[in-house]
């Protein structure tokens, strides 16, 4: 930094104030700086500025070991909201989210000097094995299971989506609306179920039993043949995108047309559902707000505050699959 402060001809406290991006600095003085620093490769020296800040600018993220598209996108959207606010990221992702395996990865984190940690916890299990560890720093999750958790949680309103997706089958003229369930034991999957059932009771529409898959486009394809052996109801709820995908491919083998026959809804809005066979309607889940929520969530909580639960409007997004014009409505 002396040698920074030399050639740009200021003093060490501007150097200073440059890398740390005070306002009080004057732009040209800034740019010389900043020429002086990339003339000289200066690099911050990070374990001198832990030393003095006892902070190190890195979040832990504990996540599922999972490809998953909703996991996966929340990982991504954190990162890049995490590097936006000047923090690094590092993960740890599990296979099982035993206590053993989560008290390893806190272990791991802490000997890094983590500032926090943020939680990915889409499936049941993974709230208690986090809930029973006592850390010295922050942690956030990011999961709709919060029930009973004294922690702060960022997450987007899973049963608002199934409401959305069930009430605009419904104002197509739609009678009732069969649900195609994701797995049991995760919270997003629990939540959709009771939008859908929500939506239908409100509006005094039969509630027919919900059919179970898992999160695949194989899983949807068999529930689609059951579907079509035990007779095409008016209209289907997917859990998510790739279930929709595989009703589509087994109602079109089967010569059912979409919309016509039956309507179709899935969740997520994968990359690439614009462009199915029939272009999907589906619901929205702001994945870039959430990361930077749960960002936000860590700072607040650094600084002392306490930022209970946050929770982000989905969106549906409206295409042919479900025989009604129009582009995003708000959740």
């Amino acid at each position: 930094m002396n040698d920074v402060a030399a050639l740009a001809g200021v003093s060490h406290q501007t150097v200073s104030r440059v890398l740390n991006d005070h306002p009080s600095v004057r732009p040209a003085t800034r740019e010389r700086v900043l020429e002086a620093i990339a003339t000289l490769g200066y690099r911050p020296n990070l374990a001198a500025r832990a030393l003095v800040t006892r902070r190190t600018g890195t979040l832990g993220v504990i996540t599922p070991a999972s490809a998953l598209f909703g996991p996966t996108s929340t990982l991504v959207a954190f990162e890049q909201a995490a590097r936006d606010a000047g923090f690094y990221v590092s993960v740890a992702t599990l296979r099982e989210f035993s206590g053993g395996e989560v008290v390893a990865a806190v272990e791991h984190f802490l000997a890094q000097g983590v500032d926090g940690v943020v939680v990915v916890a889409p499936r049941s299990g993974t709230v208690d094995a986090v809930s029973g560890v006592r850390l010295p720093v922050p942690v956030v999750l990011v999961s709709s299971g919060r029930e009973g958790v004294d922690l702060p949680t960022v997450a987007v309103d899973q049963v608002a989506g199934g409401r959305l997706a069930t009430e605009h089958l419904l104002a197509t003229g739609r009678r009732t609306v069969v649900h195609v369930a994701g797995p049991p034991e995760w919270y997003d999957a629990r939540d959709r179920l009771r939008g859908w059932r929500e939506a239908l009771e409100a509006a005094g529409a039969v509630v027919p039993a919900e059919r179970r898959g898992g999160w695949s486009a194989a899983d949807g394809f068999a529930v689609g043949q059951e579907l079509l052996r035990d007779g095409l109801p008016d209209a289907v709820f997917a859990a998510n995108d790739q279930l929709a995908l595989g009703l589509l491919a087994a109602f079109a083998q089967a010569g059912a047309r979409v919309p016509q026959d039956v309507a179709v809804v899935g969740f997520d809005d994968e990359p690439g559902t614009a462009f199915y066979s029939t272009p999907l309607t589906t619901v929205r889940q702001g994945f870039d707000e959430l990361g930077r929520r749960a960002v936000q969530a860590v700072a607040e909580a650094l600084a002392g505050g306490a930022p209970g639960h946050q929770s982000i409007a989905p969106e549906l997004v409206v295409r042919a699959s479900s025989g009604a014009r129009g582009a995003v409505h708000g959740g």
